[in-house]
């Protein structure tokens, strides 16, 4: 490819680059559950350029949380709403974190994240996963970004994002369950927030396309 064209490539990329960072700045995402997933997925949002987060969690950090979830030592104790929100202004002061200390399910979800582009499904268990994934397609104004599939360590290649509809899609190898693995391990939940979390930027940077 010739620097020309090569040239021009680069100034394009650069213009959707900046588009993109405007539109991340002026948006508002949500994130059901601050923990392995949503914990880090929360922070790698605040670091791209996050303008507004509605984040909701119930829990407060314990210090087992410390080995896959991205609070500090002296987070313990702290409700994880209140964590993230001094996080984001440890690293980005102008992110505003709206916090809801509250059990997400199929009674609120749809109140709380109302203002949102896109949520990031990121609880525990399965049933209230399901159960907050089917809430929300079911409203029909949310594009959701579901965590599942993150147990375990290895097989780094198996951890992907798949594109179910064009409003769901799921970060993760969608099968290796704590059931299944035994435990989590900090690198592969790491890995399939990062999928998250970067899903959220190219389902952004498609709308911009439209």
């Amino acid at each position: 490819m010739g620097k020309m064209n090569m040239a021009n490539i680069t100034e394009r990329q650069a213009i959707r680059n900046k588009r993109l960072k405007t539109v991340l700045q002026n948006c508002c995402i949500g994130i059901a559950g601050l923990g392995g997933l949503g914990s880090n997925v929360a922070q790698m949002l605040i670091r791209s350029g996050a303008g507004r987060l509605k984040a909701a969690d119930f829990d407060r950090v314990d210090r087992s949380n410390l080995y896959r979830q991205c609070y500090r030592l002296s987070d313990v104790g702290k409700l994880k709403t209140d964590a993230i929100e001094q996080l984001a202004s440890d690293i980005a002061p102008n992110c505003l974190i709206e916090k809801h200390n509250v059990r997400i399910d199929s009674t609120n979800a749809c109140g709380i994240f109302s203002e949102c582009d896109i949520v990031c499904e990121c609880l525990d268990k399965a049933e209230s996963k399901q159960e907050l994934i089917e809430t929300l397609l079911k409203a029909g104004r949310f594009t959701v970004i579901a965590g599942s599939g993150a147990a375990g360590f290895g097989k780094s290649n198996m951890v992907k994002t798949t594109k179910i509809s064009d409003r769901m899609y799921v970060a993760g190898d969608l099968e290796s369950s704590v059931e299944q693995m035994g435990s989590l391990w900090a690198p592969r939940v790491a890995l399939a927030a990062a999928h998250q979390a970067n899903c959220v930027l190219e389902v952004l940077e498609e709308r911009l396309c439209e």
